[in-house]
């Protein structure tokens, strides 16, 4: 873009970024529609037809836009990224994940978190980083995707336990190309399976429910002291404390994102092996391109 064209285009992202920062919550962190909404007595109150009244901030927002500050050029020494960088790191759990609020589940929230963490210029061989690494590794399926049931926002031995699908293997996918395992055996294995499942239309098929609305009615997050099987009031994994969505394009366009990023991330020479080996169509990349 040269011109009058670029300059309109610098406008809208500053304009675009000073919004983003205005929308900071005391915490740090960011939600997906409102600020400082966070005070459970609000779900209390019975004027809604639904009850999830809140909108706290979570992990994946936050990663998000951690990710969008450094696409844009911003380091780590940027006041407001700093804010969100501590709230990240103080919402991943003890064994490495983070938890996904509008992604099922801890491979969502993971798979936003070290793409965060990379673009902000983060050393990606801390300790930190290499748990949720760790937490992937140990969570992929035979196939060599990556699969996690709605039951985990309710059971917690079935964090990153499910099905393999297209999207939640992209996210885990995602999380280890910006840790920069691209090469390793583990994220191979999960574009292979990506490439075997493509329809022959160039979309993938994923019937399980992937997506979230609402975990935790009326808190917005995952809910403690549920019922156990056999005590009362257990309504079993499928009522997982809230409702789940079936967000039908997260089956294309996340594989399509992990895709991209691994042919950026992997050798001329590596691609070109796949290619005769899976018949991939991997996009020919500039030196300087990014997706």
């Amino acid at each position: 873009m040269e011109g009058e064209e670029e300059t309109q285009r610098q406008e809208a992202i500053r304009r675009g970024v000073e919004w983003i920062e205005g929308m900071q919550s005391r915490s740090g962190g960011w939600a997906a529609f409102d600020k400082n909404n966070d005070r459970q007595y609000v779900a209390k109150l019975p004027f809604s037809d639904f009850g999830e009244t809140l909108d706290p901030p979570s992990a994946d927002v936050t990663a998000h836009i951690l990710e969008m500050y450094g696409r844009l050029g911003y380091s780590a020494s940027h006041f407001p990224v700093q804010r969100g960088y501590t709230y990240l790191r103080q919402e991943q759990e003890t064994d490495g994940p983070w938890f996904g609020r509008w992604g099922v589940n801890y491979i969502y929230g993971t798979g936003a978190a070290l793409p965060a963490m990379e673009a902000i210029g983060e050393d990606m061989s801390q300790p930190y980083i290499r748990s949720a690494v760790d937490w992937l590794l140990q969570h992929q399926n035979d196939d060599g995707g990556w699969g996690e049931c709605c039951g985990s926002y309710v059971d917690d031995s079935l964090r990153g336990v499910g099905p393999s699908t297209a999207s939640q293997t992209a996210w885990a996918l995602l999380a280890l190309i910006a840790a920069g395992e691209a090469n390793s055996e583990a994220c191979r294995l999960g574009i292979q399976y990506l490439l075997d499942i493509q329809q022959e239309d160039g979309s993938w098929d994923e019937p399980y429910f992937t997506g979230t609305g609402f975990p935790g009615y009326g808190v917005g997050r995952r809910q403690n002291g549920m019922p156990k099987p056999g005590q009362a009031g257990y309504q079993g994994l499928e009522m997982p404390a809230g409702f789940m969505i079936n967000y039908h394009l997260y089956r294309n366009y996340w594989p399509l994102l992990a895709l991209g990023r691994f042919a950026r991330a992997i050798s001329d020479s590596d691609q070109e092996e796949l290619r005769r080996g899976t018949g991939a169509a991997f996009p020919q990349t500039a030196s300087n391109g990014r997706a």
